[in-house]
């Protein structure tokens, strides 16, 4: 159970520096980008340490699919991206992989 706790938080990592790119505009903004670079430093290393008792696939399909879950969802209620029908579908479709896979792994 750590090492899924421990790839959760790798996840949260992970939705704060694909958001936070936003604000370093293609990395020409010195401390947004160094808040980004580390939340990818720390988001990896947790993935990594989450890997050692995970399988590999598991552990990268989870890490990424909360990321792009999380990230979607931020960006509807923090962009004002579309929420649409379709969009929220496919979001439930990542959300039902993920648990699968969870539920369904060692």
């Amino acid at each position: 159970m750590k090492s899924w706790t421990i790839l959760f938080i790798a996840a949260a990592f992970e939705i704060v520096w694909a958001v936070g790119l936003k604000s370093t505009h293609g990395f020409t903004r010195l401390w947004p980008s160094v808040g980004v670079i580390a939340a990818m430093a720390v988001s990896m290393w947790l993935l990594a340490v989450a890997a050692r008792e995970l399988p590999i696939g598991t552990a990268y399909a989870v890490w990424t699919g909360i990321g792009a879950v999380g990230t979607a969802v931020i960006g509807m209620l923090v962009f004002k991206e579309p929420a649409t029908a379709v969009r929220l579908v496919c979001i439930l479709l990542i959300v039902a992989g993920i648990v699968g896979l969870k539920v369904f792994s060692k």
